[in-house]
């Protein structure tokens, strides 16, 4: 079997290039709390988003869709249906799909809907903080959507999980850790603020779906997002005054982020 290559620099400016050049539709099954802010980021940084989420239209839409996010954070009966469908679709159309297990491990519903739908489709990417990573491995979960977990105790931990689901596990934090169970990739860009901001995490696993549409390896798509989103952050919270221009700001940065700039400035090990 061949080794995969490690990631670089130029391949995260690469992955951004292809995402503008390719404008991936991608469609969010995600918590209402986030929709727009979500949709927004998708928006800055060059992708088509679609909050399609109702079990009539979702496994339709998926079999269309470039790329799907399925995030948890707010699930309620139909929603978790058109998310089943959603995967079945997207299965049917060979359609990269990420899974962020929002707030797993403490409440038991969520928990065995999101090991549901890892049996029902292996996901591309899985996209979690640390307590919700290591609670998919049977941990008990963090406070909410608040880790008790540091990324790098969750480093094993991911790597267990993308073997067993043959997956790339993206651990996010103050040092992002992304793993496909060989390959371990440490970013180390972004600011504070962006836990101040409703929706960070949530806009991130919209990103490596997007990223996922136009990238063959999963570990430069998850990467390139996590370095898309907080190599911005970088530069938007040097102009702000707090979280609330940090999120205008940060739009901006995502839009103006080019790509041999993102391969200068990410902080990759």
């Amino acid at each position: 079997m061949t080794t995969p290559a490690p990631v670089t620099p130029q391949d995260l400016g690469e992955a951004l290039a292809a995402l503008r050049d390719g404008a991936p539709l991608v469609q969010c099954l995600t918590n209402i709390v986030v929709a727009g802010w979500t949709a927004n980021v998708l928006l800055a940084v060059g992708a088509a988003p679609a909050m399609v989420d109702n079990p009539h239209e979702a496994g339709e839409f998926a079999a269309i869709a470039e790329g799907l996010l399925v995030n948890l954070g707010t699930p309620y009966d139909d929603t978790a249906a058109a998310m089943s469908l959603a995967l079945t679709g997207a299965a049917r159309a060979r359609t990269p799909w990420v899974l962020d297990p929002v707030a797993v491990g403490a409440l038991e519903w969520r928990t065995s809907l999101a090991h549901q739908l890892c049996d029902e489709s292996r996901p591309t990417i899985i996209r979690g903080n640390a307590s919700e990573i290591l609670a998919l491995t049977g941990g008990s979960g963090g406070r909410g959507v608040e880790s008790l977990d540091s990324p790098e105790a969750a480093a094993q931990g991911a790597m267990a999980l993308a073997d067993r689901h043959q997956s790339v596990v993206a651990v996010s934090g103050p040092t992002d850790h992304i793993t496909d169970g060989s390959r371990m990739v440490r970013i180390s860009n972004g600011h504070p603020w962006l836990t101040r901001v409703t929706g960070g995490g949530c806009a991130l696993g919209a990103l490596m779906a997007a990223f996922a549409a136009v990238v063959p390896d999963a570990v430069v798509a998850a990467s390139a997002a996590t370095a898309t989103l907080t190599v911005p952050a970088d530069s938007a919270a040097a102009r702000s005054a707090g979280p609330g221009s940090f999120s205008v700001a940060l739009l901006d940065e995502l839009a103006l982020i080019q790509p041999a700039d993102l391969a200068e400035r990410v902080r990759l090990s």
